[in-house]
């Protein structure tokens, strides 16, 4: 196997311009930057990677931080958008890292340690804060970043996100149109953008209906979180005849919820995500999807495009929300 200076030396080139081309730099011509990556494809020649990333000065790398606890990394939705995404990055030349958060650590701890360290080249935030520190963390960096979700950031930022407003508004109007009244919401902590912007499109709908909006529970997004929040309103005298949930995992708990207090399904119920696993549950969830194709390719591409230097507000995408009709939602409304 030929070592860089043997490779050089069989082309009349300098070493300099060999590990140029290899790199992809644009002042060698593409021509000879062809004849190189030819030569070293036969030769069997393979770049030391630890000394290419610090000519290049990059860690070929991209972060993505993860809440996690025992067992589980999550949220479980992200990880198929990631996987697609890790393969589209790859292409590239990158590799896509998740880093799961230590008990006892910040995920803006994780932030600033890849950042300082210079180990990563651009970071993919997920579940994003409305407020949200990390991304005011890599703003004042100028580091490249695109987020899972939109914040309130006065200053713009690359994201792709799903239109949570409309899809809840329109969830809300379904229900009412179907003779549905009490309509609940069940939504996540309002810290969160998703959470939010889910909530505010349920209870503009309730309000353009004429209806209260006091059927209103924020837990935790998950199984636990929807399971507390349904026996909470089961035990109300005024019980909703319809739930939309802010995500498919308390959907599921909701579900688990109506089980045990009512045997089996006695109020309608909508998610978010279309996680597999609703297709399986008692009744099948119905549910909302954000459209858009393949999400991870698309994630791919803005992380480039940023890491390329694009302005931020070219690199925004903001997708419909579309409904997946199974059985959950089909109850009609007891009469009060």
């Amino acid at each position: 196997m030929a070592n860089l200076k043997q490779l050089a030396q069989s082309l009349g080139l300098s070493i300099t311009t060999v590990s140029r081309a290899l790199d992809g730099y644009s002042d060698v011509s593409a021509a000879t930057r062809q004849r190189v990556q030819e030569a070293a494809d036969k030769a069997g020649y393979r770049p030391n990677a630890s000394a290419r990333r610090l000519r290049k000065q990059r860690a070929e790398l991209v972060a993505v931080t993860l809440p996690s606890e025992p067992g589980h990394i999550g949220p479980l939705h992200f990880l198929d958008m990631l996987s697609g995404c890790a393969e589209h990055l790859a292409g590239a030349g990158l590799n896509l890292v998740i880093a799961p958060v230590p008990h006892g650590e910040s995920e803006l701890d994780m932030c600033r340690r890849f950042v300082d360290g210079r180990r990563v080249d651009a970071m993919l935030l997920v579940r994003t804060k409305r407020h949200d520190e990390r991304v005011e963390f890599l703003q004042s960096r100028g580091f490249p970043f695109v987020t899972n979700g939109r914040t309130e950031s006065a200053i713009q930022h690359p994201y792709i996100d799903g239109d949570g407003f409309s899809g809840f508004h329109a969830a809300t109007l379904r229900f009412h149109r179907d003779g549905h009244r009490r309509i609940a919401h069940v939504g996540g902590p309002q810290e969160y953008f998703f959470a939010h912007a889910r909530r505010q499109g349920w209870e503009a709908a309730m309000r353009e209906c004429g209806l209260a909006t006091d059927l209103d529970l924020q837990q935790a997004p998950t199984e636990q979180g929807g399971y507390e929040a349904a026996l909470a309103l089961l035990a109300r005298s005024d019980r909703p005849t319809a739930i939309v949930c802010a995500t498919d995992e308390m959907a599921i708990g909701v579900l688990r919820a109506l089980r045990e207090v009512d045997g089996g399904l006695s109020i309608s119920v909508i998610g978010h995500d279309d996680l597999p696993i609703g297709a399986f549950t008692s009744p099948a969830l119905s549910t909302m999807r954000m459209t858009g194709g393949n999400l991870g390719r698309s994630f791919a591409s803005l992380l480039l495009r940023t890491i390329a230097g694009e302005p931020a507000e070219t690199l925004q995408e903001l997708h419909a929300i579309e409904f997946v009709d199974r059985d959950s939602h089909r109850l009609p409304p007891v009469a009060a």
